[in-house]
């Protein structure tokens, strides 16, 4: 086991930068690219990397993941057969137009084991995606067994008053009538479209700390990208375990994605 990783408990994977919105608050920027990941080399990742550490939480994200539903499919499927406890999805909720596709994809990740569901939804995200489509999916996932939140992106801290923090409380309200339930959710970072579209709200003159960035000596969470880079290598090119296995803090000096 890497030293450096002997902490980790945590695998994340972002399978796709494709995706059905277009945020200002994005910290991708436009999403130009529609990698995917592939799901056997993905779900292969997890069985490995859960034989050598002790992984507690699997999390699939994008770009909007359930555009590629049968990787995630494969990679919860994956975490469920490691005995992985959290087996978490982030979706905006909009994929599709056709309300049987909308059930039919919930039927399949539910069956394939996630069990956690954060539905990004906000002033952001509302801009551009339709409501009806995104309360249609929840209807469908929410279903014992599975945990299901709202997750709203706040500007500059969940207790600001500005217009887009207003508008993200209304769109709450109307899950929470529901009897879904809010997430903590999480504070927009300045970096991509965020800096481009919402710079007046930062002060970007002040160094601002990641605060989704690992200790590089101590890393607790991995995360594989949509073009399989991770940790500075690739595994498209090399075994998961090779890459974990010679990662040292000083590996991604030099490294690119």
């Amino acid at each position: 086991m890497n030293k450096y990783l002997k902490n980790l408990n945590r695998i994340e994977f972002v399978v796709t930068m494709a995706c059905t919105g277009k945020c200002k608050h994005c910290s991708q920027g436009e999403h130009k690219s529609n990698d995917r990941i592939d799901k056997a080399l993905a779900s292969d990742a997890v069985r490995k990397i859960a034989k050598e550490y002790n992984i507690k939480s699997v999390m699939t994200f994008g770009g909007e993941p359930l555009l590629c539903c049968e990787t995630v499919c494969e990679i919860h499927k994956a975490a469920r057969e490691m005995s992985i406890p959290q087996r978490q999805l982030i979706t905006n909720g909009y994929f599709s137009k056709d309300y049987d596709e909308i059930k039919n994809v919930a039927q399949k990740i539910i069956k394939s084991g996630v069990n956690e569901i954060l539905l990004s939804v906000d002033a952001f995200h509302q801009e551009t995606i339709p409501l009806e489509y995104v309360k249609a999916f929840a209807d469908a996932v929410n279903v014992h067994g599975v945990k299901l939140q709202v997750h709203p992106a706040w500007l500059v801290s969940s207790d600001d008053d500005n217009p887009y923090n207003d508008k993200t409380r209304e769109i709450l309200s109307e899950f929470n009538h529901t009897g879904i339930e809010t997430s903590k959710g999480n504070v927009i970072f300045p970096s991509g479209n965020a800096i481009k579209y919402l710079g007046e709200y930062f002060n970007l003159k002040k160094e601002i700390k990641n605060p989704y960035q690992e200790d590089p000596a101590d890393i607790r969470a991995i995360c594989l990208s949509a073009n399989g880079y991770i940790l500075g290598g690739n595994i498209y090119k090399q075994d998961i375990i090779d890459i974990l296995d010679s990662y040292t803090p000083y590996t991604l000096i030099n490294s690119k994605p």
